[in-house]
């Protein structure tokens, strides 16, 4: 069985799945590229709890977690079933590595999730299984649990970090997809391309020491997917960027891959 890697997806707006770009363009080969897995556990930035948690539906439902995009947008489906068993596998990992993960029902795939993986894997013929992100706890704490759960890649499950390399919503150049990011972006870019390149992953859970952090991310819920994926890529894997471009002025929409 071929060993998936670890990704961090910054999936920005929901629009991305009907608007062409060059982040969409990449999204849409990456599935190809990467072949098909087994199952996929995605940690996504809108699926936000105070714990640990796993979805456990064999048939999620969707989540529209947006207000004001077209209606074509909300037509959206992607019917990949869950597994209950990946979510009992995962669960037991964590508990090995001294966390308690709750079974979560009647949860759907929130646009963190289904979004990237409708432009990756259109088919939905794999199943996904969601892990909440914890924003009230730190970078290490979802380092720590992407470690715990790194051994699933070795049983073709595709572990994803679903996210935003800068996220600051405030600050974005609406109407203008291609506005030129400032500097407190690419600073912030450039110092997150070169710990990950050289495998400091605990460099990346300690974000918040990064040139322009907080202007970047005033909430924490879309950075720590990277960390997350950045321990499941396993001791000293360095980070390979195989995206980058800014969407917005503000939206860093990189993408990379880790193990």
């Amino acid at each position: 069985m071929t060993t998936c890697p670890a990704l961090f997806i910054s999936h920005g707006s929901p629009m991305i799945a009907l608007e062409p770009g060059p982040a969409r363009d990449f999204l849409l080969g990456l599935g190809e590229s990467l072949g098909k897995p087994e199952a996929i556990l995605v940690m996504s930035a809108h699926f936000e709890m105070r714990e640990a948690c796993l979805t456990s539906d064999a048939r999620p439902d969707m989540i529209y977690d947006f207000g004001g995009f077209p209606r074509p947008l909300y037509e959206m489906r992607y019917d990949a079933p869950g597994s209950p068993e990946l979510a009992a596998r995962a669960g037991a990992l964590l508990a090995d590595a001294g966390v308690k993960a709750y079974r979560v029902e009647n949860r759907g795939f929130d646009h963190g999730t289904w979004v990237p993986l409708k432009l990756m894997y259109p088919a939905a013929d794999i199943p996904v299984v969601q892990l909440s992100v914890e924003p009230l706890k730190d970078g290490a704490h979802h380092l720590a649990l992407g470690r715990a759960l790194a051994p699933l890649r070795d049983e073709g499950v595709l572990i994803v970090g679903s996210g935003s390399l800068t996220h600051n919503l405030f600050a974005m150049t609406r109407g203008a997809r291609d506005a030129p990011a400032p500097g407190w972006v690419t600073d912030f870019v450039d110092w997150v391309h070169a710990r990950a390149g050289a495998g400091e992953a605990e460099a990346l859970a300690d974000w918040t020491r990064a040139p322009y952090a907080k202007e970047n991310h005033p909430t924490p819920e879309h950075y720590l997917p990277l960390p997350f994926a950045a321990g499941a890529g396993g001791p000293g894997a360095k980070g390979r960027r195989l995206h980058h471009s800014i969407d917005m002025g503000v939206l860093a929409m990189d993408v990379y891959a880790f193990g």
